[in-house]
């Protein structure tokens, strides 16, 4: 990257972003709207390329996007106490190790259904009977009540 300006489909090759997130992220004001040439083609610079960097290593540590906005607005105050940062990763912290929690579980439960299975016809599955029962949906974890999966 070796030019001062670049288009929408370079930032979206260097940043390994779709075309149509890149746009999105602009349009909800997380990247700052891009200089336009005479065509009205989006030119970035290097200050977007890290922006932009900056948004999907956080979404890949799985923060949502309201959370990304407030950090975002928080490196505009660089001399402020990073105990508004901390907070929101703890946070965030949380919730992930909740979730491993909720999964192990989910895991327990699927590993005893598999365990249980002495092979057969589909009409003799025991993991299709005991999927099959009325208790187990009476007991949904946490995680699928937090994800709405």
């Amino acid at each position: 990257m070796n030019t001062d300006y670049f288009t929408i489909g370079k930032l979206a090759k260097e940043t390994e972003t779709k075309v149509v997130t890149i746009r999105y992220y602009e349009s909800i004001g997380l990247l700052p709207a891009p200089l336009r040439t005479g065509h009205n083609y989006r030119l970035y610079n290097r200050d977007h390329f890290k922006r932009l960097s900056f948004i999907r290593r956080c979404r890949s540590l799985g923060f949502p996007l309201s959370q990304i906005r407030e950090i975002i607005a928080l490196t505009d105050r660089p001399d402020e106490d990073c105990q508004k940062v901390d907070k929101i990763a703890r946070g965030h912290l949380d919730i992930i190790e909740s979730k491993i929690q909720d999964l192990t579980q989910l895991a327990s439960e699927l590993r005893q259904k598999i365990t249980a299975c002495q092979g057969g016809t589909i009409a003799q599955c025991c993991i299709l009977k005991n999927l099959s029962k009325q208790n187990n949906n009476a007991h949904k974890t946490n995680f699928i009540k937090k994800t709405g999966r």
